[in-house]
């Protein structure tokens, strides 16, 4: 059945670097724009970042600018996100889902928009 699959999470010290991995199946990833979110503790869930099914345009939340790489590689149906100078508050559980319409324009990733959730891989930022 068409799912994606979230890995690559850990346990990191401050500063230091993850790259999660977004596994499609069931559906080819190249027609659709990835996001990827995250859940704190005792947060919301909120938009980290965002790749266009096209052009190859990306999106980033002020929080993941500078910091944050997201790519994706079709002939492997997969999306990355690369994490760089990790700090605490980036400690939560990373989802990555498709966007709803195919080609979709990227943006602030909401919810809404996207569907086909992973199940999420953690991260966790600790001395």
């Amino acid at each position: 059945q068409l799912q994606l699959v979230e890995s690559g999470g850990g346990l990191v010290q401050p500063g230091g670097s993850l790259r999660l991995s977004c596994a499609a199946s069931g559906f080819s990833l190249e027609s659709y724009a990835i996001g990827w979110f995250r859940r704190a503790p005792g947060k919301d869930l909120e938009g980290v970042s965002s790749i266009s099914s096209t052009d190859g345009s990306s999106y980033y939340a002020d929080f993941a600018k500078g910091r944050f790489t997201i790519s994706r590689d079709n002939a492997k149906n997969t999306a990355y996100l690369q994490m760089s100078n990790l700090n605490v508050e980036d400690t939560a559980v990373y989802y990555c889902a498709k966007s709803v319409h195919p080609f979709a324009r990227i943006g602030l990733p909401r919810a809404n928009d996207y569907d086909s959730w992973g199940q999420g891989t953690q991260v966790t930022v600790s001395a």
